[in-house]
């Protein structure tokens, strides 16, 4: 197993201790340590790409097991917040339509040999939401929830946007793979 491969299942790991302390409000710095979880593990989102392209160490396997990780880092901090009432669920509701849509369309090309790439959209979204979810856990820490609340509405929505417009790029891009009429 390559380095970047075990820093995927390294994010995987993280995922249950950054929902184990956000949630475990009788530790004090609970916040904080859902913070530094949440931190290590967007950066070995950077790090596992780079140093897989870069060394060419890239596998099947973290070609699977990367895009995965992401979501559910992603999708269990986002929901998170959904429960403690930090965000709409309605933003959580439309990334997960898009990623599931992206996913069946990466599916669907798979079949046919095609790799649906990450645009540029999707890196632009993908950093996006991890600088708001990084700011809606930085606003826990402080305790400043409701002081920001607006700013966080703000954050989460630009990424919910950008969500929408990466998934539309990736639709309009691969149509021709899905399109029933042909």
């Amino acid at each position: 197993m390559n380095l970047p491969n075990k820093l995927t299942i390294l994010r995987v790991i993280l995922v249950p201790f950054f929902i184990l302390f956000f949630y475990l409000e009788a530790v004090p710095g609970n916040y904080l340590i859902a913070f530094l979880l949440f931190a290590a593990a967007s950066v070995t989102d950077a790090l596992d790409g780079h140093i897989a392209r870069k060394n060419n160490l890239v596998t099947t396997f973290g070609k699977f097991l990367d895009p995965l990780a992401d979501k559910v880092l992603v999708i269990s901090a986002l929901c998170c917040f959904v429960e403690k009432g930090l965000m709409s669920a309605v933003p959580l509701i439309i990334i997960v339509a898009r990623e599931f849509m992206v996913s069946g369309l990466r599916l669907v090309t798979a079949s046919e040999g095609v790799v649906v790439a990450a645009g540029i959209w999707g890196k632009l979204k993908t950093a996006f939401t991890m600088v708001a979810i990084v700011a809606i856990l930085i606003f826990c820490c402080a305790g400043v929830t409701e002081k920001f609340s607006l700013i966080s509405d703000i954050l989460i929505w630009i990424s919910t946007v950008l969500t929408v417009i990466s998934g539309a790029v990736y639709l309009k891009g691969y149509w021709k793979y899905i399109d029933m009429d042909k």
